[in-house]
């Protein structure tokens, strides 16, 4: 892409069109700031198990519209094989370990700030844009930071950690802000029909199946015990890779003698000897470190130790930590306060104030002072 830039009349910023009112509202606004907006549906995911979970077709008629409307042109791209190799696969790959990971911060980093951008850079753009709720402003080196957005229980930037902060100097986000609510207000106005489309949610290639059902296609059960705390069998699991901790639905445990009616969660999953830990003692899922590794830093690198705040999961408040080097190579995170249900595989996302200074994924955890030492064949 050619430099940045703050003209904007005659310059072409390609639009990732979701068929989503986000990216509609994003297309419309960066219209009438001036730029030459065209727009780029993307395909990540291969129908070959049928259009019942696949919203694809539909999702680009509602895009067309849009394009129609603004009078933009509208170009399609497939990346499904990379999306299968670089982040399927991935997916894959972290279930079958005993992690929980999380394909949507690997398709910003793989596919939508990677694929998407070198695509947009052969339509001619000088930027990329996106329905994102995020925002970026120049720091003092001419570089480009990644900030929060406005509204705060839209704030997607823990879903861009991911992504090489270079990408970040040829993107615009146009809603970064505004509400929702103004969001769909404008789409609505503008005569959009996909101005109360439901947000999408969960992970785009599973829909509204059981999430067991789809992972058992790829991943072959393999039923091992499940036991409390105390070692005790409770009962049997269909598969270490089809749980992550602090799930309590789903397990068809029954009420044991004493605690009859507390429900059980998942604490602990061991693959050496493929079992699965659970509890009926929430406070046992709490901990209050874990460790990080594949640290992208949206900033500068900081000196370390430092203060900050994270998340361990989309929508959690910022928790305020203390972040350390670890003689292993990789991150001790170290909260103020106990975390609930800290998942290896998930992301935690660095934060101070409404800067994003990146994050990484979690790669093991403080169990809790309620699991017994020795318990687990693991190591911590």
């Amino acid at each position: 892409m050619n430099e940045p830039t703050d003209s904007r009349t005659g310059a072409t910023v390609v639009v990732g069109m979701s068929g989503g009112v986000d990216s509609s509202v994003a297309a419309l606004l960066l219209k009438r700031q001036g730029y030459r907006v065209v727009g780029l549906f993307m395909k990540n995911w291969d129908e070959d198990d049928g259009t019942e979970y696949c919203t694809a077709a539909t999702d680009l008629l509602d895009a067309d519209q849009v394009c129609h409307t603004l009078g933009i042109e509208l170009h399609t791209a497939n990346f499904a094989a990379e999306y299968r190799d670089n982040v399927f696969e991935e997916f894959l790959k972290e279930y079958a370990a005993g992690r929980t990971p999380n394909p949507d911060v690997l398709c910003n980093r793989e596919i939508k700030f990677k694929e998407f951008m070198n695509h947009a850079v052969s339509l001619g753009a000088d930027f990329i844009a996106t329905g994102h709720y995020a925002r970026t402003q120049r720091d003092g080196t001419g570089g480009v930071q990644l900030l929060k957005a406005r509204d705060g229980s839209k704030d997607q930037t823990y879903f861009l950690q991911a992504v090489p902060r270079e990408r970040f100097a040829n993107c615009l986000f146009p809603l970064g802000e505004l509400n929702k609510s103004e969001v769909r207000e404008i789409a609505a106005e503008a005569g959009f029909l996909n101005h109360r489309k439901k947000d999408s949610t969960g992970i785009c290639f599973i829909g509204e199946r059981r999430f067991a059902d789809f992972l058992a296609r790829y991943l072959p059960e393999a039923e091992g015990p499940m036991r409390d705390l105390s070692g005790r069998r409770v009962g049997t699991h269909q598969g270490l890779p089809y749980y992550t901790i602090g799930q309590r639905q789903g397990l068809g445990i029954g009420g044991l003698p004493g605690r009859p009616e507390a429900p059980w969660f998942v604490v602990e999953k061991d693959l050496p000897s493929n079992t699965l830990f659970v509890t009926q003692q929430p406070e046992a899922l709490n901990g209050i470190w874990c460790s990080v590794r594949d640290v992208n830093w949206l900033v500068a690198p900081p000196g370390l130790p430092m203060q900050a705040a994270a998340k361990i999961r989309y929508r959690q408040a910022d928790q305020p930590c203390r972040i350390a080097p670890r003689a292993d190579g990789s991150l001790g995170v170290y909260f103020d306060g106990p975390q609930r249900a800290i998942t290896p595989g998930q992301y935690a996302c660095f934060y101070s104030g409404d800067v994003c200074l990146g994050g990484g994924v979690i790669e093991s955890r403080d169990r809790g002072a309620d699991v017994p030492a020795g318990l687990l064949s693991v190591a911590a």
